[in-house]
């Protein structure tokens, strides 16, 4: 009887530490979760950070082409003015 109590309480020994290194290893795993989710929260931000950056940049550069446009047409219209007046005084003569 008494060596069937020993038994007993070496197999709950046995399965409390064994319960115990689950527990650990279960931890462990959630902190490595928490861990990951955090460090893709990050990289979220940061992508979400940089997309705005470049949708500024974007902007930027589409009203500095349309400055661009603008001077090329009047470029072009003094162009044309000029060319006019160079062929009225080469009729002159």
């Amino acid at each position: 009887f008494f060596a069937g109590i020993v038994e007993f309480q070496k197999i709950v020994g046995s399965l409390i530490e064994l319960v115990d290194q689950l527990a650990k290893a279960a931890e462990s795993e959630k902190m490595k979760a928490i861990g990951a989710r955090n460090l893709l929260k990050s990289i979220a931000k940061q992508r979400e950070a940089q997309e705005q950056q470049l949708q500024a940049l974007i902007a930027e550069k589409k009203m500095q082409l349309e400055r661009y446009r603008i001077e090329y047409e009047t470029l072009c219209k003094i162009e044309a003015d000029q060319n006019e007046f160079i062929d009225q005084f080469i009729f002159q003569k």
